[in-house]
């Protein structure tokens, strides 16, 4: 019988491989929840190992116990106070190789607390790359914890980390920073109290207001007093112990970090070079747009093949369906309620594999903290900066998270405009949208011989969504008013090829999280909207079904245009031909208005509430694809396809502009602390996506 669980903390610097490792030794064990009280992510696994079951909690990445956002906050709070339920019987410390300095920093403080922790050793295989060697043995004894060299990429090391968990890992047994001397009178009043502790734990009580201690109120009253006292400054202690800390790490580097050979000087020599290119403030704006460009062609051209398949498959069940089963509502339900949506769902998995794929790429080599870099002083004339570039892209796939994400952005004005014009990015909901639309109206051209005119059309529509956002960004810069100032300082990681098992982790992790979460609003909107629209009241729609019950079956044209009268007069068609004057304007029909409608609790809805409409529209011999059905729908008033290139142009900039996501709505709320903002979001992008689509309907209709 197993031990009782364990509590293994992994803490370190961001870009140091905790993920990776967390993954490798959890592997399918894992959950993702928040910790208690805060919106920040917790992902906790289980794994065994010698008879012992170690519970894993992966930290936030953080620089130092000296925390400055929300993430960091948690961090030390749960390494250093032993109240929270999350305090680790071990921590191991996760650091980046390649970065020896930064990292051993961090782990000096960690150490200094007087628990259990091993460094971990990380990316072990770059260093040879750059003629660099770790002397483990030496740096365990001068750090007097134990140290383990590993690769989370391939588990090489991952045995002996192993072992050593199991072991009886002891605190270090040398304290590596003397606390100050300004701070030692408050440092002794707590350990009075709490004796077990070491004097940095202590010292961490102090420093930081957030780590509950246990300690008498005759005690907290006179560390309120002294730390009230004139001359008492909390900032200038904390600096004074970092600068002394550093001074020694920086004497210790030297003598755990050695050369092997003389490649190093090449690998830098390379490296200064592509970073002379990525970060340039011509070629690197180049190269980005150039690598946009690969990404949204190949988006559009990889994966047109398997979903023509995939749409041909949901056409082709629903024929076989119709031919198995006998006429009735439950066939109807299951060929355009269920197998529609369900189309409408499965059909769009080839591009948001791809896009995912060479999004996790470009943040795995380390080119996307140069985008960064290379941006804020593009950014500081918008309002924003470097550390904005990060949510927005983030954005290219979803609004939620990335909103969530710019809580690394210290300056509030910056933080709040960021969280404003996020959603402007077309995130990967819209992609559907896009593609249906797209493969409507916009040939399957090639300019110049070789550039895929779709493509074309999809990078422009991800290019508007970032110039509206930074325009608006400009707007909301002269708009606010603050003094606050900020400063923008990035690491720039090393370069490294992608981890193939994290970018496969990865998509499968997003197309999970679209198909069993989007999928299933999706589906469950088709079901609803095939009641609604195989259903209504009124004569009108009664006489119109006994007369679909009456039409000879060898003229499906006739039964084609009962049909579509039978949709009108349903409930979906009632609802839609009552926002119809109002989108009339735009060049949209009440199934359009439909389709907006439902889009608001998702906007991937779209797609489905169009199979289900044009699903519930055809005959009983209709077996036409989604995009079939939709491309030969005739505008009555002018005889013309409903779907020309004003139309789809203008519905893609709609959708391109319109917040339609209660998700995003909800999480604007409780990130700016209150209704205030996300009402007036909401309110601003529909303007834009209204105005934007009657603009294009009067110039070009």
């Amino acid at each position: 019988m197993a031990d009782k669980k364990i509590k293994v903390a992994l803490a370190g610097n961001p870009n140091s491989g905790k993920s990776t490792l967390f993954n490798r030794l959890t592997g399918l064990t894992q959950k993702i929840a928040n910790f208690p009280g805060v919106t920040v992510e917790k992902k906790s696994g289980i794994f065994e190992f010698g008879g012992k079951t170690f519970e894993l909690l992966d930290l936030p990445g953080t620089y130092s116990l000296y925390p400055k956002t929300p993430e960091e906050w948690i961090t030390t709070a749960v390494l250093c106070d032993e109240s929270d339920p999350s305090f680790p019987d071990l921590t191991l410390i996760v650091a980046d190789s390649t970065n020896i300095k930064r990292s051993v920093f961090f782990a000096t403080q960690v150490a200094d607390l007087g628990r259990p922790c091993i460094l971990v050793l990380n990316m072990a295989d770059m260093l040879d790359g750059r003629g660099e060697e770790i002397d483990v043995a030496e740096a365990s004894k001068l750090l007097s914890i134990p140290v383990v060299l590993v690769n989370a990429i391939d588990g090489h090391g991952f045995e002996s980390l192993k072992e050593l968990m199991t072991g009886a890992v002891q605190p270090a047994s040398v304290v590596f920073n003397q606390v100050p001397e300004s701070a030692t009178a408050l440092v002794k009043l707590i350990r009075n109290d709490l004796p077990k502790l070491t004097d940095y734990a202590a010292f961490q009580i102090i420093m930081d207001p957030g780590v509950k201690a246990p300690i008498s109120e005759n005690t907290r009253s006179r560390i309120d007093a002294l730390r009230s006292a004139d001359g008492f400054s909390a900032m200038k202690i904390q600096s004074a112990e970092t600068l002394s800390r550093y001074e020694k790490v920086a004497a210790l580097v030297p003598q755990i970090v050695r050369k092997k050979h003389a490649s190093g000087s090449d690998y830098r020599k390379i490296t200064s070079k592509l970073d002379d290119i990525l970060i340039h403030p011509i070629t690197g704006y180049l190269a980005f747009l150039f690598v946009m460009f690969v990404m949204f062609q190949a988006v559009f051209a990889w994966a047109s093949a398997p979903m023509e398949l995939i749409d041909s498959f949901f056409a082709w069940c629903g024929s076989q369906v119709e031919g198995a089963m006998p006429a009735g509502v439950f066939r109807d339900l299951i060929v355009n309620g269920i197998l529609a949506g369900l189309g409408g769902v499965v059909i769009f998995i080839p591009q948001i594999a791809l896009l995912f794929f060479f999004i996790t790429i470009l943040e795995d080599t380390g080119y996307m903290a140069r985008v960064s870099f290379m941006m804020d002083k593009l950014l500081r004339r918008y309002g924003l900066n470097g550390r904005s570039v990060i949510p927005m892209i983030s954005g290219v796939a979803c609004a939620v998270p990335a909103i969530l994400s710019a809580r690394t952005i210290a300056n509030r004005k910056e933080r709040l405009i960021t969280m404003f014009v996020t959603p402007l990015m077309s995130c990967s909901a819209r992609l559907p949208v896009y593609t249906l639309l797209i493969a409507l109206v916009i040939p399957d051209d090639r300019v110049f011989g070789f550039l895929n005119m779709q493509g074309l059309v999809l990078m422009g529509l991800y290019l508007i969504g970032f110039i509206a956002a930074i325009l608006s960004a400009w707007v909301m810069k002269h708009m606010l008013k603050s003094q606050e100032r900020s400063f923008f300082i990035m690491e720039l990681p090393v370069y490294r090829l992608p981890r193939w098992r994290n970018v496969l982790q990865v998509i499968l992790d997003k197309i999970s999280v679209f198909v069993f979460e989007a999928g299933k609003v999706i589906v469950a909107i088709s079901i609803i909207l095939w009641a609604l629209a195989s259903y209504g009241p009124g004569d009108e729609f009664e006489q119109i079904e006994k007369q679909m019950e009456q039409v000879d079956v060898s003229d499906p044209h006739a039964y084609t245009v009962l049909a579509s009268e039978k949709l009108k007069w349903s409930y979906a068609g009632r609802l839609g031909s009552a926002i119809e004057p109002v989108l009339e304007p735009l060049g949209f029909d009440w199934k359009i208005g439909i389709a907006l409608v439902t889009s608001f609790a998702a906007r991937e809805v779209f797609v489905g509430t169009m199979s289900t409409i044009y699903s519930v529209d055809g005959g009983e011999e209709d077996v036409m694809t989604i995009r079939e059905k939709m491309r030969a729908e005739i505008n009555p008033s002018n005889g013309k396809p409903r779907y020309d290139l004003p139309t789809g142009i203008g519905l893609m900039l709609f959708y391109a502009f319109a917040l339609q996501c209660m998700s995003t709505l909800a999480v604007m709320k409780r990130e700016s602390g209150g209704w205030r903002w996300p009402i007036l979001q909401f309110a601003y992008m529909g303007f834009l996506a209204y105005f934007s689509a009657l603009l294009v309907h009067l110039a070009m209709g």
